[in-house]
This record gives structure tokens, sequence and C-alpha cells, in this order.
């Protein structure tokens, strides 16, 4: 009976001005354990522990599973037996990629059951195919702060260098928003004015990561593509930002889709940024969970027994 463990962080996307092609990935985690059950009576057995737990489907429409079994036929092989156990560290539905988690996870142990047949490049191809989009699995598969440039099967992966006195905070907010939600409140049409500033500002959030200028981030973090459309379904994203900004962040974002907020800041400030954010969710009656996070530098995890 074989046995994989799959851990995949979690992540941000967009970063501001960077919609669909940048992601970072995070010190907040997702375990997956998947388990070869040759006599068993079923094809299937999930069990699920963490927060939020009851919402995870055990049957075939997990999108963990169907990441798993994705990867059979894409070898044109019979998925076997397994038995899933996974444990959530990563909120749902809440912009920090927990669908990503799921897809990479599926993916990744799947492979390793299957004796490594696909590179992890490869792996990273059917994982953009099966998300729709880059930013969040890239980063979840490989780790660190990822530029994902190109189209299907012709995919440019960029690591973009991280400063590590640029901290995360995120908030998370105790009410969801769903990715095709944050999607449909999307214009189809931009004002070329509108691409222009999202270019330059890309730009300067690249080398504001990279140097660790906080004086670029703030003017870098700024976005017409998304941002301006998606913020007014997140209550109380306007004061959250100004009390970040206040309190000494370089700027804040909406993390993926959001809800979750994503501030950057100095070391120096990160509990004024964290408290900051917190009370002005308060004031609202709105409970969040606000914490500094690291990157992660590894990206999806395997242990075997």
């Amino acid at each position: 009976m074989s046995t994989v463990t799959v851990t995949v962080p979690a992540t941000t996307a967009n970063i501001g001005p960077g919609f669909d092609c940048l992601g970072a990935a995070l010190t907040l985690y997702n375990q997956f354990q998947f388990t070869e059950q040759s006599d068993a009576d079923t094809d299937l057995n999930i069990t699920v522990t963490g927060t939020e737990a009851h919402r995870v489907s055990r049957d075939r429409s997990n999108l963990l599973y169907q990441a798993f079994t994705h990867l059979y036929h894409h070898l044109n092989k019979t998925p076997p037996k397994i038995a899933i156990e996974i444990k959530l560290g990563v909120p749902l539905a809440r912009g920090l990629g927990s669908s990503a988690t799921a897809i990479v996870g599926g993916l990744v142990g799947a492979n390793e059951l299957a004796g490594q047949p696909l590179s992890t490049a490869e792996i990273m191809e059917l994982a953009i195919a099966l998300e729709g989009h880059p930013d969040n699995v890239v980063p979840a598969l490989l780790g660190n702060c990822q530029l994902s440039v190109g189209e299907p099967e012709n995919w440019e992966i960029c690591q973009i260098p991280w400063h590590s006195d640029i901290i995360p905070v995120v908030a998370i907010p105790d009410f969801e928003l769903s990715t095709e939600e944050a999607r449909a409140v999307l214009p189809k049409t931009l004002p070329y004015g509108d691409a222009i500033f999202n270019v330059a500002r890309m730009g300067l959030l690249i080398r504001g990561l990279e140097t660790g200028n906080g004086q670029w981030l703030t003017k870098a973090m700024a976005d017409q593509l998304h941002q301006p459309y998606r913020k007014g379904l997140i209550e109380g994203y306007e004061f959250v930002q100004a009390s970040a900004l206040k309190a000494g962040a370089y700027g804040m974002v909406i993390s993926g889709a959001g809800p979750t907020l994503l501030a950057l800041t100095s070391p120096e400030q990160i509990q004024a940024v964290e408290t900051a954010m917190k009370n002005a969710w308060t004031q609202l009656e709105i409970v969040a969970d606000v914490r500094s996070l690291s990157i992660d530098k590894q990206g999806a995890k395997v242990n075997s027994n």
C-alpha cells in the first residue's frame, strides 16, 4: 500500500497591476495525503479536517480528486482506488488560491503514485489548463513569486525576486467572494490609457519587489484593470486600505479575486499594519483574521511512504 503526502502553499495573485499573470506563494498550507487501497470496497474515500472542513465535498466532484484522476486519464491509465486525507489550512473562497492548492495537490499526488512519468513543466501545463489561468497554480507548484507569460503549451515562467524586507500581511474577512462573481463585474473592454497605466506600474512593481524600495511599491500597487471594479464587492475596502496606509503600509491590494486584502510593509511596521487592518474591519462589525506571512520558497512538497 503506497502513501504520498503533498503539502501545497496558499498564493496571492495579481498583486495590484499583475492581473492574471503574477502570483506569489505564501507560508499558509493545505496538506493532502493519498493512500492506494487496492482491496477497498469503494474507489474513493475522502476525509477532511480543519476549518470549513464540512464544506468540502467527499465524492467525485471534489476538485482535488478531479485533478488526481485527470492526470491518470492524461496518461491513459485507470486511477487506483484511493483514500484521501485533506488537512485544510487555506481558507476557502477568500482569494488565497485554495482551488489552486487542490489542483496542484491532486496532480502532484497522482504523478508520484504513477511513478513520476511527468516533469514539473508538464504538471504545470496541466494545472494551468485546469485552473484556466497561471497566476495561482504556478507559484503553488514552484514557490516564490512567479510571472507567467504566454499561452497554452508555450508558457514562459520567470521567477521575480522578492526582497526579504517586504512583508506580506493578509487580512482575511469572514465572508466569501467567488471568483465567478469577481470576474462578472469586469468590463469587456478598457480604455487605452488604462492599459498604459498598468504596464508602467507592472514594471515598477517588479523592480520594487526586487529592491525593497517602498516608495516604488506605493506607486506600483495601483491598478486599473480589475481592482476599481471589484473593490465594491468587498465591504470596507477603502476604509481598510486607508487604515493600512496610515499605519505605514507601502500599499494594499485585493488578493486574487478577494475578499482577502494584501498589504505590503516593512518589518518595522508589521504590528501597526496588522492592528490597523483588523481594527478597521472590527469597526464595521466584520471579523477578520489578520496575520503577517512570508514567501514560501519551495512550492508543492512531497513525502512518500
